[in-house]
């Protein structure tokens, strides 16, 4: 079998290039602003930001997998921790419980008794809640990079 051959590409120009620049400027800030939108909302309510960009199944399976991990941490009685705490590993700690959105911010409603840390069941407790966390966040950076046209 012989294969076409192949045509030459010509120079993009005014008149070859069927996509003026200033429209390529538009576009590119627009993926910009769909980004920075997705992520945000994505870090906000889990998923969401895969809703936004109409990929049903991933956001299904992000705020499943966030709110599996957040709810069985709060149910085990981890620690949740505050902004305040004035020691390194507890401000990493409020940075990754921080990244699971709407269940940290409901987290001491939720849990009424408090953090039992004194069992081992709390100690894995204050560790799936950090991990629900940390899975967000790579959940939000996946959407903004899906709406910048970088991933699939």
């Amino acid at each position: 079998m012989s294969e076409a051959p192949e045509t030459p590409e010509l120079p993009k120009t005014p008149e070859t290039d069927p996509i003026p620049e200033a429209d390529r400027r538009e576009s590119a800030a627009g993926r910009e602003a769909l980004a920075f939108v997705a992520a945000v909302a994505g870090w906000v309510v889990p998923g969401l930001g895969h809703l936004i960009l109409r990929k049903w199944g991933r956001a299904l399976v992000f705020f499943g997998s966030v709110a599996a991990l957040a709810l069985v941490g709060l149910y085990m009685r981890g620690n949740v921790f505050k902004p305040d705490t004035g020691d390194i590993f507890g401000t990493l700690g409020f940075l990754a419980d921080a990244g699971s959105g709407v269940f940290y911010f409901v987290s001491h409603s939720l849990q009424k008794a408090g953090p039992d840390i004194s069992r081992a069941a709390g100690d894995y407790g204050t560790r799936m809640f950090a991990a629900a966390g940390v899975l967000n966040l790579l959940c939000v950076l996946d959407a903004h990079e899906i709406a910048q046209g970088r991933k699939g």
